[in-house]
């Protein structure tokens, strides 16, 4: 039976020409888990929005969308919020009560469930979701993770029969992600509830996606199983082949009959058939790449303690480390761990409650926001819409350098050059909050990019941005960080970190437990490395990039057999 049937859909935002989306044609079985993927700004969450009334967008509509045989404008508003749920890109934006069990409920109290159904299914969705401990907690007590969980959780005890999720993961720790993408798998194999979600991280929803289709300039240009819209994109040379996961990435690379894998498993099981008649190359000679080590000391962080409220408990706790001037120092660790409060602690936000923090030398927290920007200190906040302050994104762009003693000609070229660095060309005359997710990303990069910082502060910078940009980005900031730049990020992005950063540090329980060249650091652990070294450690321990494996596999193909 088809849930959604989606006949010639386009969709264009007011006062904009341009189709979002353009003659979309799709049909969606019940059951089925269906991932949507594609390049930041292709139409994805807008597409995701047409499924349900209260959340489309305002726009000229042509063309039809069915649900469960009837058309969606013509299904009550009563019926839409049981049987269609919905899980936003950032878990606070949802939540609307103050207590976790209040939330759970407030979903059934609103459609008018008698009290006795409620409490039976908020015990449900409670055990179920592993929520008991705690079920009486503050909602501003949990983590990212957690609230995610509860919005899933909340919205399940309406029993929907679709759940549709926009890139749910987007703010979550790799093991967070994980452990919510297969409470999203159970949900569908268990209870038979219908599936549609966007994602950019699409390593670990491969495996359990039944249809992935991928959309470019708000067109559907692939429509099947996973390992079969591998090949097209590759066939295609689309760049969103840069997003496929890793096992997929690799038997690209490297000449062999046999069969794609997807998952980490079939990209072990793959590699040990792929060399068994021939010797494996030796081990990656990596190099430690410290190349700050000898630098003067740009940030410096001694023995320093900070709490939020007087009374609370401690976010950060005995914190002791440096970053070098011209290293590229990564940041991963769980939700909640004090990553972002550290950036917040370098750019002056809050001042420790005990020890000292000094950018070369000088106590940030008593500095004013000139004195930073002369210092140059730029920030790219964990929520980039904090930094849009006009109208349009060429506006916004512009008022970066209104203070700076240029010309005219000065700024246009500054401004020309971070626009088509960051492709921001057709977006320069929205509003900076009608972008999605990625391009709002890419606007607030771009303006801290003006400001040519000699410290980059970067939080979570690949967060919405597709697998194309991202690969663009890091080589940017890997020509900064050879320019002399000090770059300090903070990441869940794994692959991001291990590719191109230089020293890793991981943070537990608001302090760093273990630093080392970034290589090394994702050689040694089990769930914070990546997907390559996951799928090549039995053979290669220390091979942790895509092309670090496809490197070797070819070296093999070369090498004599024994």
């Amino acid at each position: 039976m088809e849930i959604y049937d989606i006949k010639d859909l386009s969709f264009a935002f007011p006062l904009n020409e341009t189709n979002v989306l353009s003659s979309i044609h799709l049909k969606v079985h019940s059951g089925e888990f269906i991932t949507i993927c594609g390049k930041s700004g292709c139409g994805k969450s807008t597409l995701l929005r047409q499924l349900k009334t209260v959340l489309t967008p305002h726009g000229k509509h042509s063309g039809d969308i069915f649900y469960q045989g009837k058309l969606i404008h013509e299904v009550d508003q009563r019926t839409q919020a049981a049987e269609i749920g919905f899980v936003l890109q950032n878990p606070d934006n949802q939540i609307v009560t103050d207590k976790v069990w209040h939330e759970l409920a407030f979903g059934l109290e609103s459609l008018g469930y008698d009290q006795s159904t409620i409490r039976l299914r908020v015990a449900e969705m409670a055990s179920f979701f592993g929520i008991q401990t705690w079920f009486h907690k503050s909602v501003t007590e949990l983590s990212g993770g957690q609230k995610q969980l509860l919005n899933l959780a909340s919205i399940m005890a309406m029993h929907p029969a679709v759940l549709i999720l926009d890139e749910p993961t987007s703010q979550l720790d790799p093991i967070a992600a994980a452990d919510f993408l297969e409470t999203v798998s159970k949900i569908n194999r268990e209870l038979g509830t219908t599936i549609i979600m966007t994602e950019h991280r699409l390593e670990e929803v491969l495996p359990i996606t039944d249809r992935l289709i991928v959309l470019d300039q708000g067109k559907v240009i692939a429509d099947d199983s996973p390992p079969r819209v591998g090949e097209v994109l590759r066939s295609l040379h689309h760049p969103m082949f840069t997003a496929m996961p890793s096992p997929m990435q690799i038997y690209a690379g490297v000449p062999s009959p046999l069969e794609c894998p997807v998952t980490v498993k079939q990209g072990r099981q793959w590699l040990s058939a792929y060399l068994v008649d021939k010797t494996p190359a030796q081990k990656l000679e990596i190099g430690a790449r410290r190349s700050g080590v000898s630098s003067p000391v740009a940030i410096s962080f001694k023995e320093v303690w900070f709490r939020h409220e007087r009374n609370g408990p401690d976010t950060i706790k005995d914190l002791s480390f440096e970053v070098r001037e011209g290293q590229f120092y990564c940041i991963v660790g769980g939700n909640g761990t004090g990553k972002t409060t550290t950036l917040s602690l370098i750019n002056g936000n809050f001042q420790p409650s005990r020890g000292k923090v000094r950018i070369h030398g000088d106590n940030p927290a008593k500095m004013k926001a000139k004195e930073l920007f002369v210092n140059g200190l730029g920030v790219l906040p964990q929520n980039p819409a904090t930094l849009f302050v006009k109208k349009t994104v060429e506006l916004d762009l512009y008022e970066m350098l209104s203070e700076a003693s240029l010309t005219k000609e000065e700024k246009n070229r500054k401004v020309e050059a971070v626009i088509q660095f960051a492709e921001l060309e057709p977006l320069l005359g929205m509003h900076p909050y009608d972008l999605s997710g990625g391009e709002q990303q890419r606007a607030a990069l771009a303006k801290v990019l003006l400001m040519e910082p000699k410290i980059l502060l970067l939080d979570e910078p690949t967060k919405g941005l597709d697998g194309f940009f991202k690969e663009k980005l890091g080589l940017f900031l890997r020509k900064l960080h050879n320019e002399g730049v000090t770059i300090v990020m903070v990441s869940h992005d794994i692959e991001f970190c291990a590719k191109y950063g230089e020293e890793c540090a991981m943070f537990f329980d608001g302090s760093i437990i273990t630093s080392n060249a970034a290589h090394a650091f994702f050689s040694g652990n089990s769930f914070y490395t990546t997907a390559a070294n996951r799928m090549a450690r039995h053979i290669w321990s220390n091979a942790v990039t895509i092309e670090g494996v496809i490197d070797l596999c070819q070296k093999s193909l070369q090498l004599p057999n024994d």
